[in-house]
């Protein structure tokens, strides 16, 4: 039976991503929510100029900001999104099908990611299935921060659609090596928290093991310089991850 689908967004300095993705939702959306954590750029006003409801609400996580998002849907049926991220036309037609005839829980999507202008289809990037259209009294954030997942309820039906969630990910190499600080800071903060600890043997062969699978078991070769290029990324985001949790574990020994 047909479904009313809250297409919901949480932002922070998106004016480079926002219209794109809310475009692309615009055919499927019953009313578009977007949670900000305060933006100081132009997300606002393009939010506003889509007829978007626009909630501002303090960061305090990725999973903690699409958990409260989901609360201010006024619809139990939700499509959630990143902002940079956007319905390709045949994901659109496939989510419309699912709208008219609602058979699952939850529905999963691949994702395809763009990397400085290339379409990434290996590397460990792609299919890249996540779980982005479901109904919410079945579902919520979970995951570790910022690696955030969907997580259903025990017995809820899940469904593949056809058709790729499209990924804007990184416009240069500069900006991923950024973004994987800051969210190296995040995940090693959860291995803290968590108990969690690590040799440096293994901090060592973590990442080499991390660049052998996304560039030979992966088939990042195939990418061209770009898969080279994640793969070495992918690699340094491993090493800073537990190298921040061996340092702060020797320095709380040091300190005991």
């Amino acid at each position: 039976m047909p479904v009313s689908i809250s297409v919901v967004v949480i932002t922070f300095n998106e004016e480079r991503n926002i219209a794109r993705c809310l475009e692309s939702v615009r055919n499927v959306a019953d009313e578009i929510v977007v949670v900000d954590s305060f933006s100081t750029d132009r997300t606002k006003e393009i939010c506003l100029s889509f007829g978007c409801r626009f909630v501002e609400h303090p960061f305090e996580g990725h999973i903690e900001q699409k958990n409260y998002a989901l609360t201010q849907a006024a619809h139990y049926h939700v499509l959630s999104l990143d902002a940079d991220e956007a319905l390709s036309p045949d994901l659109e037609q496939a989510v419309l099908a699912a709208k008219s005839n609602w058979q699952a829980d939850a529905y999963s999507m691949n994702r395809l990611t763009n990397y400085c202008g290339k379409w990434i289809h290996h590397s460990g990037w792609y299919p890249d299935t996540k779980v982005r259209l479901f109904d919410r009294s079945k579902a919520t954030w979970g995951g570790e921060n910022p690696h955030d997942k969907i997580i259903l309820s025990k017995g809820a039906k899940l469904q593949h659609l056809q058709g790729d969630l499209l990924h804007y990910s990184y416009y240069s190499v500069s900006q991923h090596l950024g973004q994987i600080n800051r969210f190296t800071d995040a995940s090693s903060k959860a291995l803290i928290r968590d108990g969690k600890t690590v040799s440096l043997p293994m901090v060592i062969l973590k990442p080499a093991f991390r660049f052998f699978r996304a560039y030979i078991l992966k088939r990042g070769f195939m990418d061209g310089p770009e898969g080279f290029i994640i793969s070495v990324s992918s690699a340094v985001s491993v090493y800073y991850k537990y190298v921040k949790l061996y340092m702060h574990n020797k320095q709380v020994n040091r300190g005991s």
